[in-house]
């Protein structure tokens, strides 16, 4: 039986907190429940813990080096495949509702149908210099002010958004069960929660009165005591300008918390519109990337610490086992997945994907290849690359010294065993490793070229007329509900899901 397929994607949402479905201590019923029924990827990885990279490898199976959506204002081409193309291609019906972060003109990239426009700018005007280390843009870097203005709010400009995205998302769902259109679909909801600003509604504000998880595990650490990165990130989040208070991080994190449970409720919603009106579909629950959450004295992402760059993973489908996955996988792996258990075919693109199916992984396989991650974006003078495999994350930048971490022994990845002659065996193998995937000169190149091309072109659109790219959603109201030109008979009978 050919399939529905409904992806739920969430934004920042850190993978520690799902060691298993989400941990016990969050209120996230309808997630657990559908952690329950599903394949769960415990250690899952971004490609990189950016939004728009994050997302434009998710959806086509391809690292940014290769799709060349190096960072959040970069283009990404219409001429690579997605899952929303393979599928679109096979007879789905593709649909989004919510973020996806596309720059660049073709705001669809496969997808016949957007029921909402993105909550950020299609254009290029957040893109990074290279060729100015140090300088921060302050209308558009990310500042400490997420964490220092945490707190509670009935509505902000994320929740209307998420709001909007549940709303026309579940509106789509019960028009697909009159069953108008006969091809099985395929509909991705992307909201922008929990990212931050961490703010939330009283009431699931309330949920963490006491909560045990309000401060981070590791504190955080003096300056001089973080990794090259980790300096350049918090530099690029102004953290100098602020004084972030303990207080301040057990409100961002319980304003966290918050969030993920007003997302779990969005997700119950999207279930029961399928119970109720009895549509079968497989549901993928991922998210882009995850946030550090003051965890060292971190925040958001740009990091291949794991609250950065481990995300949540699960898929619910019947060829695939109930159960946790413990071997490392990426969220490159979800378009190769999607077409496996749809029975689609990507030979065509065999040579280029370098995701991998994990339907395997869910009947029982093991996996040994490692996983890849990339980051050339904010917060960056030079790319970043990173593999993950067994116990061991390997990090490597022409800028900074090499980093091996043994993560069985060290979760919190607190000593770099680089320099310990115990294990120059395993860093010796993830240097080949790394030396036969990536040209960093090349990659540096390429990404300083797109860099310079981007803000010369940004410039010169910004001058005269502007004619921007984002997504405008059209509904034509002639066509909804009852016009004269439609037989009201017909229609009520037509419009009416489930039939008995």
């Amino acid at each position: 039986m050919t399939r529905n397929i409904l992806i739920l994607m969430v934004d920042q949402l850190n993978g520690t907190l799902f060691p298993d479905g989400p941990a016990g201590w969050l209120h996230a019923p309808n997630l657990k429940r559908l952690a329950e029924r599903s394949t769960r990827f415990a250690n899952c990885y971004t490609a990189s813990p950016l939004c728009a990279p994050a997302r434009a490898s998710y959806m086509s199976g391809l690292l940014p080096s290769r799709t060349r959506v190096y960072d959040n204002a970069a283009e990404f081409a219409s001429d690579i495949p997605t899952y929303a193309h393979h599928l679109r291609r096979a007879g789905w019906r593709t649909c989004l509702s919510g973020k996806m972060h596309f720059v660049g003109p073709d705001q669809l990239h496969g997808l016949e149908e957007r029921l909402t426009t993105d909550i950020y700018p299609a254009d290029f005007g957040w893109t990074p210099d290279y060729r100015r280390p140090g300088e921060r843009i302050d209308w558009w870097y990310h500042n400490m002010g997420s964490v220092t203005g945490a707190g509670v709010a009935e509505i902000t400009n994320q929740m209307e958004y998420d709001d909007e995205v549940a709303h026309h998302a579940k509106m789509w769902l019960y028009d697909a069960a009159r069953g108008h259109d006969p091809r099985p679909w395929c509909l991705t909801v992307s909201f922008t929660h929990p990212h931050d600003p961490y703010v939330a509604r009283r009431r699931l504000w309330d949920l963490y009165e006491g909560c045990d998880h309000l401060d981070p595990e590791v504190g955080p650490l003096p300056f001089e005591d973080h990794d090259p990165h980790s300096r350049r990130i918090l530099e690029a989040n102004d953290f100098g300008n602020y004084d972030v208070t303990p207080e301040d991080v057990r409100r961002a994190r319980r304003a966290y918390f918050a969030n993920i449970s007003y997302l779990d409720e969005k997700v119950g919603e999207l279930l029961q519109v399928l119970e109720d009106t009895r549509q079968e579909a497989t549901v993928i629950f991922v998210s882009d990337h995850g946030d550090m959450l003051g965890e060292r004295g971190l925040w958001y992402k740009m990091s291949f610490l794991e609250g950065s760059a481990r995300v949540p993973l699960m898929i619910c489908d019947p060829s695939m086992e109930p159960g946790v996955v413990t071997e490392p996988v990426s969220t490159i792996d979800v378009c190769p997945t999607l077409c496996d258990l749809a029975g689609v075919s990507m030979e065509e693109m065999a040579p280029w994907t370098t995701g991998e199916t994990l339907v395997p992984l869910g009947q029982g396989a093991v996996r040994e290849s490692p996983v890849a991650m990339e980051y050339a974006a904010e917060g960056s003078y030079a790319p970043l690359v990173a593999l993950r495999a067994g116990r061991w994350k390997y990090t490597r930048c022409a800028l900074d010294p090499e980093q091996l971490f043994d993560l069985l022994a060290d979760p919190h990845e607190r000593v770099n065993l680089a320099d310990d002659p115990a294990h120059a065996e395993a860093l010796a193998g993830f240097r080949a490793e790394a030396d036969a995937r990536w040209d960093l000169a090349l990659f540096d190149a390429q990404v300083r070229e797109s860099q310079a091309r981007r803000w010369v072109v940004y410039e010169a659109l910004r001058q005269g007329g502007y004619y921007p790219w984002d997504w405008q959603p059209m509904r034509v109201a002639s066509e909804r509900y009852m016009r004269n030109h439609m037989d009201l008979n017909v229609l009520e009978a037509a419009q009416r899901a489930p039939k008995d």
